[in-house]
């Protein structure tokens, strides 16, 4: 019985967005002490900068202009100063390596065309008269600056744009996660449910019809409420613990039979089964799921997609495959009938018919379905599927259907 997974395993499984995407800077590193701060710094940043802010304050209300730009120049000096002996590790803190080489890049070529602007705009006149500082065209300072301003607005605008998708696409698989736990919650809770009704106390096999009939239901319920990967894991539970496997019961209580080698014996043609698949999987999307060694014998998957499902030594015996898609799946082993192929034929309504030794009444109905590009199609089952396919199965079998008699006639 599978076990629930962790669900902060789970989370850690969640994929990176990239791998240029860094963790935000670790603050918690961040210690005056790895650059050295000195006692006068200290007493700089204690009393000095506050002191001349505050007189840059008051020269502004008094409007002083001396003492206003004294203290701002006093404020401004003193304040690059103290900034001198952390910028390298303002530096590492605040831009991740992998944006560095592009930030200081963006910023020089943005100074480049800004300058290669201005000198664009110059006078001529002025160059022709050996002046060593040409007159700057300040008109086209100001368009260039509005240029600048509305590049700037767009550039927050589509930064805000980036921003939003990175939020959504990490909320999007956050709630993926969160809904693949909830799922493998159920599905453990069936399986425990399911195995607390068919088993007595001492762990045998002990079904009575009702007890049957709930199992069938919560496995319908649960087939409804699951993605393919999840109906592919409750069907291999079932299948390996032979709950969809005919047994052979007892004439009287209708109990299942041991077969002396430490299971149940089976009995294909009067069996009865725990839970019958009937109908709960017709149309059901299996794409691309892992059903090796299955039982899906009697099931019906009319319309079902098995595009690249995995089936290899999968019974589907009397199944219903009617317009089911098989495209990509591998078929090594899979069982579409019992007996030779040269004598076996499709399920019937009527099942009294049936033969296990012979074959007939055992295959699968394989009309209408889909078998482009299956894998390992044996030539048995390449002789079944063209002669009881049908014309749409046959013109999709891998190496043709040529000299294989049409038994459907249409």
């Amino acid at each position: 019985m599978s076990i629930a997974p962790d669900p902060h395993d789970l989370i850690k499984d969640l994929p990176m967005r990239s791998r240029s995407q860094s963790p935000p800077p670790d603050w918690s590193t961040f210690s005056t002490a790895d650059v050295g701060v000195s006692t006068p710094m200290r007493l700089m940043a204690k009393w000095v900068v506050p002191a001349s802010v505050t007189l840059m304050v008051v020269g502004l209300v008094t409007g002083n202009l001396w003492i206003g730009l004294l203290g701002g120049f006093v404020t401004f000096v003193i304040s690059l100063w103290l900034l001198g002996p952390f910028r390298t590790q303002l530096w590492r803190q605040l831009i991740p390596p992998t944006w560095r080489v592009p930030i200081v890049a963006g910023l020089g070529l943005l100074a480049a065309t800004f300058g290669l602007l201005l000198l664009w705009g110059t006078e001529r006149s002025e160059w022709l008269k050996g002046s060593r500082f040409p007159a700057i065209n300040w008109e086209a300072i100001g368009a260039i600056s509005e240029a600048l301003g509305a590049l700037g607005q767009i550039a927050i605008a589509v930064l805000a744009v980036y921003v939003a998708w990175q939020q959504y696409v990490i909320s999007r698989d956050l709630t993926i996660q969160q809904n693949r736990i909830t799922q493998q919650q159920t599905i453990d809770a069936y399986f425990q449910g399911v195995s607390d009704l068919a088993l007595d106390e001492q762990g045998f096999l002990e079904d009575w019809p009702q007890e049957r009939a709930i199992a069938e239901g919560r496995t319908a319920a649960i087939f409804s409420s699951i993605d393919a990967e999840g109906k592919a894991k409750v069907i291999r539970f079932l299948s390996q613990a032979k709950l969809v496997t005919p047994l052979k019961r007892d004439q009287r209580l209708g109990r299942p039979i041991l077969d002396g080698a430490g299971g149940y014996a089976e009995d294909r043609q009067y069996g009865v089964r725990v839970i019958d698949f009937g109908v709960m999987l017709a149309g059901a999307n299996l794409q691309g799921t892992d059903l090796r060694w299955t039982d899906l014998a009697e099931a019906n998957l009319v319309r079902a997609n098995l595009r690249s499902c995995n089936l290899s030594g999968a019974n589907l015996s009397q199944t219903i495959l009617f317009e089911a898609d098989l495209t990509g799946a591998d078929l090594k082993g899979t069982r579409l009938f019992y007996g030779d192929a040269t004598r076996a034929t499709p399920r019937s309504r009527d099942q009294s018919d049936v033969d296990f030794s012979t074959g007939e009444g055992t295959g699968a109905v394989v009309e209408n379905v889909d078998l482009s590009q299956v894998q390992d199609l044996s030539e048995e089952q390449r002789f079944y599927c063209c002669s009881w396919g049908g014309e749409k199965t046959r013109r999709s079998v891998p190496g043709g259907c040529a000299g294989i008699e049409n038994k459907l006639n249409r």
